[in-house]
């Protein structure tokens, strides 16, 4: 059954479509039809937090290797600056470069993202203090990047799930 509207000569064509649950019917227009249809098709939970973990994981690996090829005495020099011992500057390889695979491997999901976030206060609380305000150049927040690593590494431990 096809309605038209009669206020407007644009106007598209309504159509009755019938709920299953409810008997009753709704209204609705194409456009309505198609982010229902637009919905059905990306409503993957699941896969949604598998890319985010995913995506989480290669990016923080990409900041790894560059301490392994680059060594991590900065890091080393920026905590000793405030106190603490040196060698704590390793524990860099354990949130860039194994936290992140065994996040890919899907082993230990909720303490190697942890690790990733505990990372993230060191690199912030170490590197990135006087940024908290700042904008970049091109109007982003200074401190997008880590901000992302933080939150993302939240949400992969609050959200994951373990199989059943």
């Amino acid at each position: 059954m096809q309605v038209r509207a009669v206020a407007s000569l644009h106007s598209a064509p309504v159509r009755i479509i019938p709920l299953r649950r409810t008997g009753s019917h709704v209204f609705s227009s194409p456009s309505l039809l198609n982010m229902k249809l637009l919905e059905q098709l990306f409503d993957h939970p699941r896969a949604g937090l598998l890319l985010l973990r995913w995506t989480l994981a290669l990016l923080m690996i990409l900041h790894g290797v560059a301490k392994v090829l680059n060594g991590v005495d900065g890091i080393a020099g920026m905590l000793v600056a405030r106190g603490l011992p040196g060698w704590l500057a390793y524990g860099v390889y354990l949130g860039e470069l194994v936290a992140p695979v065994l996040l890919l491997a899907g082993v230990w999901i909720v303490p190697a993202a942890l690790v990733i976030v505990v990372n993230m206060v060191f690199a912030v609380g170490l590197a990135h203090m006087g940024h908290w305000l700042q904008l970049t150049n091109s109007g982003g927040w200074r401190l997008e990047l880590q901000a992302f690593f933080f939150v993302t590494a939240l949400v992969v431990a609050l959200t994951h799930r373990q199989q059943r």
